[in-house]
């Protein structure tokens, strides 16, 4: 393969979270899926849902984009790589467009990506030009592709949208604000993919609405240069890894599952909901989740909680995140205040809580090596458990969150990503 390769691409970005990206983003995806053409999206920064709504709208998969916690040079491989089969990469930017260090911005800026910007077109006229050349300029370095209304009210709004702009900023047209065309959400963000019976019937309405009000031109293409190579030393030869996957543990980063099977391990995925047994496993993996959700029928599957307790009495790896961690506690208490007793391998209780408790970056400086990942939960937890260590945030503020250890179990409301540290990634789960 070539040392570089031209893609078109466009960073939907906005001026704060709310606007619409994932809407706009998944319409474009389809848009184009629809017009034959390959479409390859990221998700810049920490998410899981979102990357579920633009991998049913792309047809393939989604991968995060970050130039911390996935870092410059995954970041340009996984660019590289996409811009060999594409013809068209779409990146959704996380928050608003200058918010976080590094922020959208930053990486747009980085690999030269052009921004599209969405704005919320509710309520507002004029000002919506204001706002998209406050965007457009800010940052005077900042590649610019246009601008894109959301939540459009009617044929003249949009007019009077497109009107507003000044200084030969390119209109990219306007979605409508038609029900059949919103995401529905819950406390933690998008209601997941496998949840919406109607998504592709959603996906396909947004992106006809928006090819309507577009003329589905692709962006100038973008040069992406190939990485450096880079050399692992880990190896998870002959390792079979049990992958906690259903409707109460989902949230794992894709690129988490490639490393594993990239170092030789075999993923076995089970159903703490649904299956009654384990499969033979040497290590067990429990991302995150929706447990709060589950946690009566999660406390009812008897046999499968006694037999994630004998693969931990047996001294066997556990690695557990977030939603995973909450399963390990004693019980688990709803907003509701539904209560239900768990399986009881790490002392303590959680309770779910109505606001945000934690929202950050993360490194962690574990015995295997330092890990980097993110936090994001809704939940609180009291343990009297003393902490192996704390993870620290690019950013500051809150969130410094615990990770706890029993013998071979490691357990943290932290979702690693593993490719920062792949030795670290399978010393965690290597028997």
């Amino acid at each position: 393969m070539s040392e570089t390769r031209s893609c078109p691409a466009v960073l939907i970005a906005a001026p704060a979270s709310g606007q619409g990206k994932t809407t706009v983003t998944a319409a474009l995806a389809r848009l184009h899926r629809n017009l034959g053409r390959k479409v390859r999206v990221f998700k810049c920064g920490p998410d899981f849902l979102d990357p579920m709504i633009l991998e049913r709208a792309s047809g393939a998969p989604v991968y995060q984009l970050d130039l911390w916690m996935i870092g410059a040079q995954e970041s340009r491989r996984l660019l590289w790589q996409a811009a060999q089969e594409a013809d068209l990469i779409l990146i959704e930017g996380v928050m608003g467009l200058f918010d976080g260090t590094p922020s959208s911005a930053d990486l747009a800026r980085h690999f030269g990506v052009p921004v599209l910007a969405v704005i919320d077109g509710t309520a507002m006229a004029q000002t919506f030009g204001a706002l998209a050349l406050g965007l457009a300029r800010y940052q005077a370095d900042l590649p610019f592709a246009g601008v894109l209304a959301n939540r459009v009210g009617s044929l003249r709004h949009a007019q009077l949208l497109e009107g507003s702009l000044t200084e030969g900023l390119r209109w990219y047209g306007g979605l409508s604000r038609e029900r059949g065309i919103e995401l529905p959400s819950r406390h933690l963000g998008l209601v997941q993919a496998s949840e919406l019976n109607d998504l592709d019937a959603r996906l396909d309405a947004a992106a006809q609405a928006l090819g309507a009000s577009c003329d589905a031109a692709l962006p100038p293409p973008v040069t992406f240069a190939a990485p450096a190579p880079q050399g692992c030393t880990a190896t998870l030869d002959g390792v079979r890894i049990g992958v906690a996957r259903d409707e109460a543990f989902a949230f794992i980063y894709g690129a988490n599952l490639d490393l594993l099977r990239q170092l030789g391990a075999e993923l076995v995925f089970f159903s703490p909901l649904h299956d009654r047994a384990l499969p033979a496993v040497d290590s067990l993996y429990l991302p995150g989740g929706y447990p709060e959700l589950h946690h009566h029928v999660l406390a009812a599957n008897i046999s499968m909680c006694q037999a994630i307790r004998a693969h931990h009495a047996e001294g066997k790896p556990l690695l557990a995140e977030c939603g995973g961690m909450l399963y390990l506690l004693e019980a688990l208490t709803d907003v509701a205040g539904e209560r239900a007793e768990l399986l009881g391998l790490l002392p303590g209780e959680a309770s779910m809580q109505k606001r945000l408790a934690a929202l950050a970056l993360q490194a962690v400086e574990l015995p295997e090596g330092t890990l980097r990942g993110h936090t994001y939960h809704h939940s609180l937890t009291s343990t009297d458990l003393e902490p192996l260590a704390r993870g620290l945030s690019p950013n500051g503020g809150r969130g410094n969150e615990a990770v706890y250890r029993l013998g071979r179990l490691t357990a943290s409301y932290v979702h690693f990503y593993f490719p920062s540290n792949p030795d670290a990634a399978a010393a965690l789960l290597r028997p």
